[in-house]
């Protein structure tokens, strides 16, 4: 999956220019054209800004009907599944591989709970 490509494919449908989602998200055009053109791997929250100029959930970014080699589809994330996964994003560079294991092991036990 190019993520720069889903973006400008989305755009595209939406008749939008780069300058379009530059005014809506305070973006500089050049890093639009660098995330369109695959130079650059912008976060979740600049992608989440992105969608938001596009009046797209943010998860828009991440389903796609089509899989040109043959894998598996990946699973539709929900809008609140992917806030969720936006904020690990946000903390896991703190965390050291211990910490990662216990917040993983956590999530484990309070889903095999029903989060009860």
């Amino acid at each position: 999956m190019n993520i720069g490509e889903t973006i400008r494919n989305f755009r595209l449908q939406k008749s939008m220019s780069q300058g379009d989602i530059e005014k809506r998200t305070g973006l500089l055009r050049c890093y639009l054209s660098r995330v369109e053109n695959g130079h650059t791997i912008p976060s979740l929250d600049t992608l989440a800004r992105i969608a938001t100029a596009m009046d797209l959930p943010l998860s828009r970014f991440f389903t796609d009907g089509a899989h040109d080699n043959g894998s598996k589809a990946t699973p539709q994330l929900a809008e609140d599944e992917v806030r969720f996964l936006t904020q690990i994003r946000r903390y896991s560079p703190n965390l050291n591989d211990s910490d990662r294991k216990l917040v993983i092991a956590m999530v484990k036990k309070m889903a095999a709970t029903g989060g009860k």
